[in-house]
């Protein structure tokens, strides 16, 4: 063979190695893609299950979506939901045995159902493969799976396996008011630092009221501050301030309106939630990566300090375990028997059993002894009681 036939051959095996290669990195990118997770949040009344409603049948018609509700104080779901946490944990009855109010027995219910919320996630990747997306309807007491160690749970479980974003229902009726919508956008700047997941301001309800007017008013300071100066209210300018403070958190911000009710505006919702599962695999998955490698290393070193802390005495000092003496050993030295010798003996026991037993024994002696010698003393004085009797003699 000449040679540039054999390197002919050699760049057409490299060429067939680095198609093998980048065919392999493909197939390992495309089975890494899993379903992204939708939390749906949001204020009392905001719209959150009616928007979830809609989104399900709107899925519905081209894909479908895996619905978990995690609601156990509503009596009924108007969608059809895969997991439900009324089948797993009874409210009431939470409520009752635990002697609870409402907002406490939603909190316990959460803290039961989250203890076993590996299992849901393994649900949700059997699922993966028939189903385009997770959403999950929360409590309408927002601060309820917000600021509770369940609903960290939940959300860091979720997104430390799967793309999630949290989706934050806005009412447009109430948030016309300044001051409303000021507190609404410090809440959904509180749950982003909190959840650090793409995060989607929904704005609901616009077949009553339009949301450009927040889209204004996030967009441009001056328009907000006009729209505070109509108010006569004593936060006017606490309101103002804080304007202020969000004009940075405004400039990354997702948002977009919808009416739950027409359905109108989904078609774009759904596209800010491709644009957010593509900016969590680009930017967040690797911080949670090493969240879960910095977890993984505090639990290791947990586990190595119990098991230190359980191969110490009482004292806190680490226990000597020798097994052989040395001649030139100290008086002060402690050594421990060997488990496998079973002839050792402690001397200092055994020589103390051993006096007590010859002290017992002396002590029976004497006491026997003791005992003859009064009994030869009754039996001689009988005796001569006797002899000296002179009716007794005769008989």
């Amino acid at each position: 063979m000449s040679a540039l036939e054999e390197k002919y051959n050699l760049d057409t095996t490299e060429t067939h190695a680095m198609a093998d290669i980048k065919s392999t990195v493909e197939n390992q990118h495309t089975t890494e893609k899993k379903i992204p997770c939708i939390i749906v949040l949001g204020m009392a009344g905001s719209g959150k299950t009616t928007f979830v409603q809609r989104l399900v049948s709107k899925l519905y018609n081209d894909t479908k979506p895996y619905v978990i509700n995690l609601d156990p104080a509503c009596k009924e779901v108007p969608y059809p939901a895969n997991i439900d946490i009324r089948d797993t944990v009874n409210y009431k009855e939470v409520m009752k045995q635990y002697k609870l109010g409402p907002n406490g027995g939603i909190v316990t219910t959460l803290n039961l159902f989250s203890t076993k919320f590996d299992q849901v996630i393994e649900l949700i990747e059997k699922a993966s493969e028939e189903h385009s997306y997770v959403i999950l309807d929360t409590p309408g007491q927002i601060e309820v799976f917000t600021w509770s160690a369940s609903g960290t749970i939940i959300t860091e479980g979720l997104a430390s396996q799967f793309p999630t974003i949290i989706v934050y229902v806005v009412d447009s009726v109430r948030s016309v008011n300044p001051v409303t919508f000021m507190s609404n956008m410090l809440y959904a700047c509180s749950i982003l630092y909190k959840t650090r997941l793409p995060f989607i301001v929904v704005m609901n309800k616009t077949d009553i009221v339009d949301h450009h007017y927040a889209v204004n008013w996030m967009r441009d300071f001056e328009a907000f501050e006009e729209a505070v100066d109509m108010e006569t209210s004593y936060v006017s300018n606490l309101t103002r301030s804080m304007s202020l403070t969000l004009d940075e958190f405004y400039k990354n911000l997702q948002c977009c309106g919808v009416s739950s009710v027409t359905g109108a505006g989904f078609n774009d919702f759904l596209e800010l939630v491709k644009d957010a599962v593509e900016k969590y695999e680009t930017d967040y998955r690797k911080d949670f990566e090493k969240m879960k490698k910095i977890r993984q290393a505090q639990r290791k070193k947990t586990k190595d300090e119990q098991l230190e802390n359980a191969s110490k005495d009482v004292a806190g000092e680490n226990v000597p375990l020798v097994t052989t003496v040395n001649t030139g050993c100290e008086i002060s030295d402690v050594y421990l028997k060997h488990p496998g010798n079973e002839s050792s003996e402690d001397e200092d026991g055994t020589e103390e059993i051993n006096r007590r037993k010859e002290e017992d024994e002396e002590k029976e002696e004497e006491s026997f002894t003791d005992f003859l010698k009064r009994r030869n003393i009754q039996q001689n004085a009988r005796e001569n009681k006797h002899q000296s009797d002179p009716s007794t003699s005769k008989t």
